[in-house]
């Protein structure tokens, strides 16, 4: 996610600006499950509650006792943004110990019934947890498969900051953080990734478009049905929707991978010499960190204001107003769609384990953001750096340092999205190939990508493998970088001093 600066006079880069993510998953759950005790736990015969993983910004995502393998989701749009659309939502999963009734996220819609293995389950709701019970408790190894008929209301779900966005012509999905239950109901968590099957139905004038690869269109009567399936697993953040009177545009990027985008019909032309930049892109982001990880990609335009651009899943979301607000220089435009571009290796393809590595994805996107403007436009990522450096310690000071930031205000989901995740963890970055040199950087860069697809990583990983690839112990420089209330010296620059805060 990268927020859009809503204060024109600020120019890109200013603080103002900045910012506006199977055998692994298996000792990952093993490892949630056990800090989930602190939240609560799954006790045979206990009430109705909210569970969590214990992710430490965001205690009560995700839910532990399974592991997700697919949803298939399906929804029927009215025609109107005023009314909740019907769905139904299905969820194969593998239960990770014995449980008496399972818990999924969900909340802004209604339930109209739920099965477990085909048979009808009772079901309550707690806080933003709708828990399942089953006829019978299911032993722990088994395999289950969970059927939710329910609504998804945009509507209600417009008083959160996330989940349906309302466009001038339909609906598209933002939800990142926590708000993709508040469209489906899920395991809301990135540790948990899955397969994912979507399929949308409209009133015959719109096109649907989801994350993944088209597998069907079926039109009845007024109406017309999409399918979109996944060939990479994907954590429930990234799921991408889109409802409207859109055109989609097809062209061919590196190796014949297919480039789809997804533009409001009368934007078409306006669009266009942007939108033919993204194969390049593509080649440029290869060239640095190897094959691009997915089986498509493509731009979601969308005619809102969201305030942000989001790296859904194989298509990205971006505002419409990103592309024709005069004041944006060219080629910042240009490095944001790097930005989304470089998210789909860092933060989609290697989710992060959990909230607090959001650094990772945030700072990784923010890098190769920087390094493209230096490359393709003759912007110095090293007097980028160095304006960051002068203001790290204010960002520390008041968002947290890059892996450890504070715990975001309840409902604000973009709470954790500050500048020390964004061009603080990027400096972080940028003292790292200062310490170890370039080539090993780069090394590592290519190790860490190739070694983590289509799964989750967390800090700890990423020092260690930097720590392999460099041939020396560094978990005292990342301790400093990643977790340290100040900003150490700069290797290389010691003339480089934090601006003092104002007075």
């Amino acid at each position: 996610m990268l927020l859009t600066p809503r204060t024109r006079t600020h120019g890109p880069g200013s603080d103002a600006s900045r910012p506006r993510t199977r055998t692994g998953r298996r000792r990952q759950a093993a490892a949630l499950l056990a800090s989930a005790v602190a939240v609560c736990l799954v006790a045979a015969g206990a009430p109705a509650a909210p569970l969590g993983v214990g992710d430490r910004l965001f205690p009560y995502l995700g839910n532990p006792g399974y592991d997700v393998a697919s949803y298939d989701l399906s929804f029927t749009y009215p025609g109107t943004n005023s009314k909740p659309l019907q769905a139904v939502t299905t969820i194969d999963a593998w239960t990770t110990t014995s449980l008496d009734h399972v818990n999924l996220d969900f909340a802004h819609g209604e339930v109209d019934s739920v099965e477990v293995d085909g048979e009808p389950a009772a079901f309550t709701s707690a806080a933003e947890d709708l828990v399942v019970t089953p006829e019978e408790p299911l032993t722990e190894g088994s395999w289950m498969r969970i059927t939710v008929r329910h609504t998804s209301d945009p509507v209600s779900a417009a008083d959160r900051d996330g989940g349906w966005v309302r466009t001038a012509d339909g609906l598209a999905m933002a939800n990142q953080a926590d708000a993709a239950h508040l469209v489906f109901p899920c395991n809301d968590h990135p540790s948990d990734k899955a397969m994912f099957t979507i399929r949308v139905t409209a009133p015959n004038g719109y096109t649907a478009v989801a994350g993944g690869l088209p597998a069907g269109v079926d039109r009845a009567g007024r109406a017309t049905t999409w399918t979109y399936r996944t060939q990479h697993p994907m954590a429930t953040e990234l799921a991408q929707v889109s409802i409207g009177r859109s055109t989609v545009l097809h062209r061919t990027g590196p190796h014949g991978l297919p480039v789809r985008d997804v533009v409001p019909t009368k934007d078409r032309a306006v669009l266009e010499p942007w939108l033919k930049k993204t194969p390049d892109q593509i080649a440029w982001m290869e060239g640095k960190v190897g094959p691009y990880p997915f089986e498509t990609y493509g731009l979601l335009v969308a005619e809102a204001d969201t305030g942000f651009e989001l790296e859904t899943q194989t298509l990205s979301l971006f505002e419409r107003d990103l592309f024709a607000e005069p004041a944006y220089p060219k080629w910042y435009i240009e490095s944001i769609m790097v930005h989304e571009l470089a998210h789909q290796w860092f933060g989609d393809s290697v989710s992060p384990r959990t909230w607090s590595d959001l650094w990772l994805s945030e700072g990784h996107a923010t890098w190769y953001e920087a390094l493209y403007a230096q490359e393709k436009a003759d912007r110095p990522i090293q007097a980028r750096m160095k304006a960051a450096y002068g203001s790290s310690d204010r960002w520390r000071a008041a968002g947290g340092p890059p892996a450890a930031p504070k715990v975001p205000d309840p409902g604000q989901k973009t709470g954790i999205f500050r500048p020390n995740v964004y061009d603080g963890a990027a400096l972080a970055l940028y003292a790292l190939r200062q310490e170890i040199g370039r080539q090993a950087f780069e090394r590592l860069e290519r190790a860490w990508v190739s070694g983590h697809r289509d799964d989750t990583a967390t800090t700890t990983d990423f020092v260690r493998l930097a720590s392999e690839i460099s041939g020396r112990d560094l978990g005292g420089f990342f301790e400093a970088w990643l977790y340290g209330k100040k900003t150490p010296p700069m290797p290389g620059h010691p003339d480089w001093k934090p601006t003092a805060p104002a007075k």
